[in-house]
């Protein structure tokens, strides 16, 4: 168990965060709601140190995510974006991308089919 997963969360969310080239890229498994969104939160924002961030966030294991998950994304954009960074998403299923395309992320959060394509956009 990472340093990032905590015993009395539940266990609907695995997150793995790992740098690819200077780019944190953080893969998530499992429910985005209310009760593991600091989890989440804090791998998407624990890192960056005195570089400019770059994140892509692989949602391709997410099967569900509430406005939790959304409010968690907008203040990681709004961080890195202050640091002259980015964030980017990948591989989001057909149903989170529904809800991020309804409520409007992917017009502030790049959306991309695979992590590849999101580290070479």
């Amino acid at each position: 168990m990472s340093d990032l997963q905590k015993k009395d969360r539940p266990d609907r969310l695995s997150v793995q965060p790992v740098v690819v080239d200077s780019v944190l890229v953080v893969t998530v498994h499992g429910e985005i709601d209310y009760d593991v969104k600091d989890v989440l939160s804090e791998a998407l924002m624990s890192e960056g140190g005195a570089r400019p961030p770059r994140i892509v966030a692989d949602l391709s294991g997410v099967t569900f995510m509430d406005s939790s998950g959304l409010n968690v994304f907008i203040a990681a954009q709004r961080r890195v974006s202050g640091a002259q960074g980015w964030l980017r998403i990948a591989g989001a299923q057909e149903s989170v991308m529904r809800l991020l395309h309804l409520v409007g992320i992917d017009e502030i959060i790049p959306c991309h089919p695979t992590v590849e394509q999101a580290l070479n956009a």
